[in-house]
């Protein structure tokens, strides 16, 4: 038996943990019943509760829990013994101190921010729990602490989440952090949520401009047909210093080649005279 209680006890700290962001040490708000349960039944909470949970623990009470205990009087002396022991957290009725059942179902306010687990024996706390998501309970049960299994509030509200219906309360804090890093508001919101009425503009000047007109087309090339002659171009009559208008003489190769071979047999000949003229 005690081993299944474990494993019960162990996939119900991880879907806690895995859907509700419970980290370790876990807080464990405790009362004035679940502390008299533990005395009758000879309970060590401080050593039994981190064995059974497999993690470090915070034990915790309330400053109402503790001032029941002193109005019932003697019959409860030694619960207030061992809730004394315990953290005293601050409680919003410290002035005018409320039932303890009230007390601790206002620390969990409506999502549990604070991953509070909640030891106690007393049904109308039981009943309020279960209307909360992601709110462990602890109860003592023949001499031992047993974890009840995740309420049915708890399980519908994982599954909206995973369809997309809601935001986990994790995420809706880290968004909330955000938005005070970069100094978001509501207000803000608000204003970027409302559409701004649009001024009325003057036209673009450019658009005003005229058309230009487009450039009269060219006219295509007259293509030559078969039979016509083809005409050729003339080259174009160069300027002299003198101003008369003459065609630049164009030399062909021939009249240079010929040039150059009279200025060679001219050559050759005086060359020829006078060596003859020289051995004479």
């Amino acid at each position: 038996m005690k081993i299944k209680r474990q494993k019960q006890a162990k996939k119900t700290i991880s879907f806690y943990k895995y859907n509700f962001s419970f980290r370790e040490p876990f807080q464990i708000l405790i009362d004035g019943t679940f502390c008299q349960a533990a005395l009758k039944n000879k309970i060590q909470i401080k050593e039994q509760m981190p064995k059974y949970l497999m993690g470090e623990v915070q034990l915790c009470t309330t400053s109402c829990a503790l001032k029941e205990l002193e109005t019932l009087g003697k019959q409860l002396y030694g619960a207030k013994i061992i809730l004394q022991r315990f953290q005293v957290r601050k409680c919003p009725h410290f002035k005018d101190p409320v039932p303890a059942s009230e007390c601790l179902l206002s620390m969990l306010e409506e999502t549990n921010p604070h991953h509070y687990f909640v030891a106690t024996q007393d049904h109308t706390v039981t009943t309020g729990l279960k209307k909360i998501p992601g709110v462990p309970l602890l109860y003592i049960i023949l001499n031992t602490i047993v974890l009840d299994k995740p309420s049915q509030t708890s399980l519908d509200h994982v599954q909206a989440v995973q369809l997309g219906e809601l935001v986990s309360p994790a995420q809706q804090q880290s968004i909330r952090s955000l938005k005070e890093e970069q100094g978001i508001s509501q207000k803000d919101g608000e204003r970027r949520g409302k559409k701004r009425k649009k001024k009325q503009s003057n036209p673009n000047p450019l658009s005003c401009l005229k058309k230009k007109k487009k450039g009269a087309p060219t006219p295509p090339l007259k293509k030559t047909e078969p039979g016509e002659k083809r005409k050729r171009s003339r080259h174009k009559k160069r300027k002299t210093e003198g101003g008369d208008n003459t065609s630049a003489p164009v030399k062909h190769k021939e009249d240079v080649w010929s040039q150059q071979l009279g200025d060679l047999l001219v050559q050759t000949v005086c060359c020829n005279f006078f060596y003859i003229k020289f051995c004479l």
